[in-house]
C-alpha cells in the first residue's frame, strides 16, 4: 500500500551571476545584490555575497558554516507532494565576529576553499558547481551561544527564500530531471528502522527539523528544544529535506 508519493523535479543552473533582481531563465540564475540591505538584525554588521564558479576554488573563506541545496515546496508538505530543487549550484554559508571569532564549535575550517572542502562528495558541491557564497559578519563582544549562528542562518535563509520563489515559478515540462520516491507498505515483509544520530549540544552543533521549506531554516524546530527525544520521520520526509544539520 503506498503511503506518500514524492516527487523532485531538477532544473539544472548553468550559470549564477549577480544582478539587480531575482530570476532564472534558460539555466541562468540572477541574484538581486540589494538584498544584504533588506536585512535587519542587530548582531548582524555585514553580508556578502560572492559567486564562486567551477573550478575557481582559490578563494579565502571564513569558516564553513553550511553547504545547502536550494530547493522549494510547490505541493504538499515535506515528505509528499511537489519539490522542485536546483542542481549545478549550492549556497555556501560562512562566519566569524568583529572580534576575529570563528563561527564554529568542534573545529573551524577558515583558510583556502579548496583545501577546506573535499568535493563531489556526499553534502558537497562538485568541481562543475557554482557556489553562492554568503559571508555574515556577526558584532562582535557577545557571548558565543545560539543567537549567533542561528543570526546568520536566518539571514541566509531569507535570501535562499528570494531564489526559491523564482525557482517554484518555474513550468514542470522545463525540468531537466523527474524522480519520484513512494513511501510503501508491504503486508508480512520485514518491518526496517534506520537510526541517525544528530548533534543536539548548542551553538554550531544543533540541527533542525520541520522547517517549512526543504533543507530551510524559518520553521524549523531544534532537536535540543525538542530535549533531543527520538523523531520517527519517513523515508520520504527524510529525502526531502526535514532534517536540516547546522554542524
Amino acid at each position: 500500500m503506498e503511503l506518500r508519493r514524492l516527487v523532485i523535479k531538477a532544473f539544472d543552473v548553468k550559470k549564477v551571476v549577480l544582478s539587480d533582481k531575482f530570476a532564472f531563465s534558460k539555466g541562468v540564475l540572477e541574484i538581486d545584490k540589494k538584498i544584504i540591505n533588506s536585512i535587519e538584525d542587530p548582531l548582524i554588521k555585514k553580508i556578502e555575497i560572492n559567486i564562486i564558479k567551477p573550478r575557481e576554488h582559490d578563494v579565502q573563506i571564513n569558516t564553513i558554516m553550511d553547504i545547502m541545496p536550494i530547493s522549494t515546496k510547490v505541493l504538499g508538505k515535506i515528505g509528499s507532494g511537489i519539490t522542485y530543487t536546483m542542481t549545478g549550484a549550492y549556497v555556501m554559508l560562512t562566519g566569524c565576529d568583529e572580534d576575529g571569532r570563528q563561527m564554529y564549535e568542534f573545529g573551524s575550517s577558515e583558510g583556502i576553499l579548496k583545501e577546506q572542502i573535499k568535493l563531489g562528495k556526499a553534502g558537497t558541491p562538485a568541481e562543475r558547481d557554482y557556489i553562492i557564497h554568503i559571508d555574515v559578519l556577526i558584532k562582535g563582544g557577545e557571548v558565543y551561544d545560539r543567537r549567533l549562528p542561528n543570526a546568520a542562518f536566518k539571514a541566509c535563509d531569507h535570501i535562499v527564500s528570494k531564489i526559491r520563489e523564482v525557482l517554484k515559478k518555474q513550468e514542470a515540462k522545463h525540468a531537466d530531471e523527474v524522480h519520484e520516491f513512494y513511501d510503501i507498505i508491504r503486508p508480512n515483509a520485514k518491518r526496517v528502522a534506520l537510526v541517525k544520530q544528530v548533534a543536539g549540544q548548542g551553538a554550531m552543533y544543533d540541527n533542525l527539523l520541520f522547517p517549512n521549506d526543504p533543507s530551510g531554516f524559518e520553521g524549523g524546530i531544534s532537536i535540543i528544544d525538542l530535549g533531543n527525544m527520538p523523531v520517527v520521520l519517513s523515508p520520504n520526509e527524510y529525502r526531502d529535506g526535514i532534517l536540516r544539520s547546522l554542524t
